[in-house]
């Protein structure tokens, strides 16, 4: 019995004892999380999150930091260790919470209403409450069965509930949901049927949204869609971002015609610091009968001349759409780094033409 109590006692004296765990958040309102664990007689700390087997990370400090990013409930599973390898145990729960961090609308590159030499023809600033009906109409579901993924495999449910007016501004905000069998929701918004133009100054200044997967558009395609189709209607892309890390500093400008099947061809535009959802942008293009010109906050960056034979495409009336889509060939998808939901907010769109 004597030699079972000194058995005990080394195995006791190498254990664990008395762990303690505290968790905080760093910045408040952020998925940062900084976890303090001590314990009597540890060498060594393991971070489990979740249902997770494995530790998410090993040391023998007992400090962990862990960035979450999606709001939820989530659980910590500590474990301090001892010579001896036995552990303690400790599970506790951490809520993250993000907060609003809306840019104001008067952040930002703004352009003048009155330019020498044109005159305003139509514009919305997106006043009152409501979107306006005689400017705007939706395009609804998922494109199927005849566009099924909108033509590029995207991964949304379009509905008009995810678009709204408020302060001055409109947003369009996609939405990680199941709708429509779909996982994901946002809106297309079209004048179509409502407001074309042909040639002019066109500026539009909005706030881009984030994450990998999400794919923010301002564009066009032409009146004659409905008879001869794409790429024959032509498409006038003023604005197009791919989110993700290391390219929410680009946006593109594209032309979309037929040369005996699609051709296209455009240039991109880079900031020289931050990115597109950090302020308001201005996205513009000057077309007339020649050329159209790409801006982003009236520094030029792309020209394509429209006079070859082969693009009539782009000498007729073009409606505007504003959409987000979620996945794509082209940006793909969501994934464990994309935060929902994400918006697109538009201060104004302006048309002028030539006086």
């Amino acid at each position: 019995m004597a030699f079972a109590c000194e058995k005990d006692e080394e195995v006791n004296k190498d254990d664990p004892s008395n762990l303690e765990i505290e968790v905080v958040i760093e910045p408040e309102g952020s998925g940062n999380v900084i976890i303090y664990a001590s314990a009597d007689n540890a060498v060594e700390y393991q971070l489990r999150i979740g249902d997770n087997d494995e530790p998410v990370e090993t040391n023998n400090s007992g400090v962990f930091e862990h960035t979450f990013l999606q709001p939820g409930t989530y659980s910590l599973d500590i474990r301090a260790f001892g010579t001896s390898g036995r552990y303690l145990r400790r599970v506790v729960y951490v809520e993250i919470v993000f907060e609003d961090e809306e840019v104001p609308v008067d952040q930002g590159y703004v352009t003048p209403l009155e330019y020498e030499g044109y005159d305003l023809v139509w514009h919305d600033e997106f006043e009152g409450n409501s979107i306006n009906t005689d400017n705007w109409v939706f395009e609804i579901g998922d494109g199927c069965p005849d566009l099924c993924g909108w033509g590029n495999n995207e991964s949304q449910y379009y509905r008009q509930q995810n678009a709204w007016v408020s302060d001055g501004v409109l947003t369009i905000e996609a939405r990680e949901e199941n709708f429509g069998n779909r996982n994901y929701t946002s809106a297309r918004m079209k004048t179509q049927g409502k407001q074309s133009f042909k040639y002019g100054r066109i500026d539009i200044r909005a706030l881009l949204p984030r994450g990998q997967g999400i794919w923010p558009a301002l564009w066009m395609l032409g009146n004659d869609i409905e008879t001869v189709g794409w790429p024959k209607c032509g498409e006038i892309d003023i604005m197009e971002m791919i989110g993700g890390s290391g390219r929410e500093n680009q946006v593109h400008g594209t032309l979309h015609w037929d040369n005996n099947g699609h051709t296209y061809q455009g240039g991109s535009y880079t900031l020289p610091t931050g990115t597109f959802g950090d302020e308001y942008h201005v996205f513009s293009i000057i077309w007339d009968d020649t050329s159209i010109r790409w801006f982003v906050n009236d520094i030029e960056y792309h020209e394509m001349l429209i006079t070859p034979s082969h693009m009539t495409e782009f000498h007729q009336e073009f409606f505007f759409i504003f959409n987000v889509a979620v996945g794509g060939i082209w940006p793909g998808y969501p994934d464990e780094t994309t935060v929902f939901p994400q918006q697109m907010r538009v201060d104004y769109v302006r048309v002028f033409q030539e006086n």
